[in-house]
């Protein structure tokens, strides 16, 4: 049987990097384009890759979602740049007239339909490997030995089970009881007083699980020197701990369409990509195309 490689591209980091990294442009109509131009061409240099063949991306199409009804602090759209904020649209056409199937997530994030999109695909015995294009850690939780894997594509880092151990000092499993405890300020919940990335990692490693530490700290058998102060915060702040834990933990039953098939990649749909240049003022993009559907 031939075994596919599954790529699943979290858009909305790509986005935002894009944005950040490009200088300032507009459009013929005058709305800001440079964050799109840049996700376009970071696209167009994936797809390019010979064993990219099935691929689907998922955005931020509502910055809010549960989680801001769960914790009101939670990372949201106020204080974003509007000229980032407005290009989310067209970053949504630009996916689909590239032919990638896009899921444009609005209860859930993007991060929760990729791990949905794991636990879709990621059995099934066509699937030879699901490669997830991000860098947000919280993505780490999908990552299953050698079969699902996190991909730092600026640096050409892949992180498979064991990569993320090294990263962070405890498996994929443990990565949401990691975040609960040090805190994720881009998502923008703090985590325990006193509690860092060694001291979660040591706990974690021998435990897994916040609901497994003992409440006493004599019985960590963990060499940390402030492991009472630790243990004192946990107990009193559990009720922080597991909601922070419930943040970082991603849903895998989001709502997202299609099947395996529906995913692979057929080339770059021409009058809508042709279309969407000429209205964003993408004179030289087109030559880069490579395969028309």
């Amino acid at each position: 049987m031939f075994l596919v490689k599954l790529h699943l591209v979290d858009a909305t980091f790509e986005l935002f990097r894009a944005y950040y990294s490009r200088p300032e442009e507009h459009g013929p109509d005058g709305r800001p384009v440079n964050a799109v131009r840049g996700l376009i061409e970071s696209m167009l240099s994936l797809l390019r890759e010979p064993d990219v063949t099935y691929i689907a991306a998922a955005t931020d199409h509502v910055i809010e979602s549960w989680r801001n009804d769960v914790y009101p602090s939670y990372k949201s759209s106020v204080g974003m740049d509007p000229q980032l904020l407005v290009q989310f649209d067209d970053a949504e056409r630009a996916l689909r007239a590239l032919g990638i199937t896009t899921w444009a997530m609005v209860e859930d994030e993007a991060d929760d339909g990729i791990a949905s999109a794991v636990t879709r695909f990621g059995s099934d015995p066509r699937v030879g490997q699901v490669v997830i294009c991000s860098v947000d850690k919280d993505l780490a939780q999908c990552v299953r030995g050698e079969r699902v894997v996190l991909r730092d594509r600026m640096r050409t880092i892949t992180y498979d089970e064991a990569g993320v151990i090294a990263k962070f000092g405890v498996a994929p499993e443990s990565i949401s009881d990691y975040l609960a405890l040090v805190g994720d300020s881009s998502d923008g919940y703090p985590g325990l007083p006193g509690w860092g990335s060694k001291s979660a990692a040591a706990v974690l490693a021998k435990f897994r699980h916040l609901e497994q530490i003992p409440a006493s700290p004599l019985e960590w058998d963990v060499p940390l020197r402030n492991a009472v102060r630790l243990a004192a915060t946990l107990q009193q702040q559990s009720a922080d701990a597991f909601l922070f834990k419930r943040l970082a933990t991603l849903n895998v039953d989001a709502a997202i369409s299609g099947d395996l098939d529906s995913l692979a990649w057929r080339g770059v749909l021409r009058e809508e990509f042709i279309g969407l240049c000429d209205e964003l003022g993408f004179d030289r993009i087109r030559e880069r195309v490579h395969r028309w559907a």
